[in-house]
């Protein structure tokens, strides 16, 4: 595979590319960037800092990628962008390097997709298969797990974490942590029950997804505080999803986890 560099590209020396690469018309590549096998910027990609974009990464028209982050803090310092093979990040999608007082760098897992003018803050963590709908802005450090969905639109404070397989409705606002695979919709997100499509998906059967859904239920509605019912379920239950659950809850979080049912006072 030859790579295709078009004349009215700039690329500054140091940086590296694989075989194959496409680089299209008023695109520009830092100094520090890597370009791995197969990677394709459509036209008009700004590509900055210590940024590795791997096999098959494609990235469309106004992208741009490991620029400096939106902090006051930041002075400069040498931090990263990682994107994961085979990730699409479309039109106007900006993506910002970590920072020093975060992890110092901003990750994108494989199989990814950000669609058009997706934010991506600095020192954001997204997994696996992550789909990420128009118009959405993740806030610093932010966390998204393997292939959840983030509807068009939403908002997600800093340092909020969304667990693996969760769906976020278009419009939302997420202030706290989202459990895996929940569904949240709301100004203020609220909890709708389980992304029960996305675990059939996963090859759950019907008695699965009625032991999770009814985990779920317990862990939100059940009587109690909400302590001893995490504790009661941990004791008595060895099921993967719903230990995903309860794994997530027990992990550190800035902000709490969301336990706000719709259609319930707070």
């Amino acid at each position: 595979m030859s790579t295709y560099i078009h004349p009215t590209a700039i690329i500054e020396p140091g940086a590296e590319f694989g075989q194959g690469v496409k680089i299209g018309p008023f695109c520009t590549v830092g100094k520090n960037a890597v370009l791995g096998d197969g990677v394709e910027l459509v036209s008009h990609v700004a590509i900055d800092g210590r940024t590795r974009l791997e096999e098959g990464v494609k990235l469309f028209p106004f992208c741009t990628v490991g620029l400096a982050p939106q902090d006051l803090k930041y002075k400069g310092e040498e931090t990263e962008t990682v994107i994961g093979a085979r990730t699409q990040i479309r039109e106007h999608a900006s993506i910002h390097r970590g920072t020093v007082t975060g992890t110092g760098i901003t990750r994108i897992g494989a199989d990814c997709l950000l669609m058009a003018t997706v934010h991506v803050a600095h020192d954001c963590v997204l997994g696996d298969g992550v789909i990420i709908s128009n118009n959405v802005a993740l806030g610093g450090h932010v966390e998204v797990g393997d292939r959840a969905i983030i509807g068009g639109n939403a908002a997600l404070l800093q340092f909020v974490r969304v667990g693996a397989g969760a769906m976020v409705g278009g419009l939302t606002g997420v202030t706290r942590d989202v459990i895996p695979y929940a569904r949240v919709f709301g100004t203020r997100a609220e909890l709708l029950g389980l992304n029960l499509i996305g675990l059939k998906r996963r090859g759950l059967d019907k008695a699965q997804l009625h032991e999770v859904n009814s985990a779920y239920k317990f862990l939100f509605t059940g009587p109690g505080v909400f302590a001893e019912r995490v504790a009661a379920l941990a004791a008595r239950n060895s099921n993967p999803y719903i230990k995903d659950m309860l794994d997530f809850i027990a992990a550190p979080g800035k902000h709490g986890i969301l336990t706000n049912v719709a259609g319930e006072e707070e």
